[in-house]
């Protein structure tokens, strides 16, 4: 008898819910059975949103949660839809709740004790009660600027400081993360948003400290330091989700500083933009680890992010499925890899 097939429900069908739609479809041993969309999408056909025919597949019709979400209606639920915990922590609430099995793509999901304590013990508590786990995790947060440092420092005997620098292209990712960089505003009205503290910037470099010093062991002494100016662009610039004039903002330098015992440990760089190219610019991943020995790596160009975003949440299936119940991060499970055979024999 056939082993039943991995069932996996989408909680989102926007930018980055589309993708990972596309690329189940593509998969062995695992199938969509259900997404959970919101105002017009409701009622309409998941194929209607995605570059893939539907040809002899059962079609699968967007509903609303409480249809969609119930109890053991599917494996895992992945939800793209939010940056912050506190967002989606009733998405994930519901979820666990059915005893279905979580991932995120909120990026402060990715490390959720540093913003939000009090709602991480509680996710843990549900999903323990529920026998059943929750990850939150993506490109960056969850693998670039974090969980590649830490496994990049298992070749060091000790390490002084590390640098993490991503150079990327905004244009693949939706409106969410346009607004929340600033893409399209006026250099007035973005700092005018900083200083106001309501602009995002990007989303993750507290998770990504604390994780590494973590993993490594540091104890952060003092409060991690964040700054966020605006990447004025010279040209006209269009992204599928955002339209930048000359002399507006394409983007955000967001920095990112951790200290240990009043010393800078941990540097983040990542300057964001949409379509860097058209102003010469290249993207790029770096980390520099000074220590015995120290590590250069370089990626060029970028991991992409929206691509690298949507393989992350599904090669993290198996892992997630496997992992005994409560609330994990990147640094709690097995690597990510890409799933090229049946997905069903990567479960336990």
């Amino acid at each position: 008898m056939e082993r039943e097939k991995v069932k996996v429900i989408l909680w989102g069908i926007g930018a980055m819910g589309k993708g990972m739609a596309e690329m189940l479809l593509n998969k062995k041993g695992v199938k969509i059975v259900g997404v959970v969309g919101r105002g017009q999408k409701i009622g309409k056909s998941m194929y209607e949103f995605l570059n893939v025919e539907k040809g002899d597949r059962e079609d699968i019709i967007i509903g609303s949660y409480d249809k969609v979400i119930t109890k053991g209606a599917a494996d895992i639920v992945l939800i793209a839809t939010d940056s912050f915990t506190k967002d989606t922590f009733d998405k994930i609430k519901h979820c666990l709740e059915n005893k279905i099995n979580v991932i995120s793509t909120a990026e402060e999901m990715t490390y959720p004790k540093v913003q939000e304590p009090e709602l991480s013990k509680e996710m843990d508590r549900i999903a323990k009660e529920n026998g059943v786990t929750v990850l939150g995790t993506g490109i960056n947060p969850g693998l670039i600027m974090d969980l590649l440092v830490v496994i990049l420092t298992g070749a060091c005997i000790d390490v002084d400081s590390i640098k993490a620098e991503r150079i990327n292209n905004l244009s693949p990712f939706g409106p969410a993360v346009m607004n929340g960089q600033g893409v399209g505003l006026t250099v007035k009205e973005f700092n005018k948003k900083v200083a106001n503290d309501d602009l995002a910037g990007h989303v993750g470099f507290p998770e990504s400290i604390n994780m590494i010093a973590d993993a490594l062991g540091w104890k952060l002494s003092d409060e991690i330091k964040l700054s966020r100016e605006p990447i004025v662009s010279n040209v006209y610039r269009k992204a599928p989700y955002a339209e930048v004039q000359a002399g507006d903002v394409a983007g955000c330098n967001m920095k990112g500083f951790g200290y240990v015992d009043g010393e800078m440990k941990i540097e983040m760089l990542h300057p964001q933009q949409v379509e860097p190219q058209l102003e010469g610019g290249t993207t790029g991943d770096y980390i520099t680890i000074k220590g015995t020995p120290n590590i250069n790596m370089s990626i060029k160009p970028e991991v992409p992010g929206g691509i690298g975003t949507i393989a992350m949440c599904v090669n993290m299936i198996p892992q997630v499925i496997n992992a005994s119940p409560g609330l994990k991060t990147m640094i709690d499970l097995p690597v990510p890899r890409a799933i090229m055979g049946d997905m069903r024999d990567l479960i336990d």
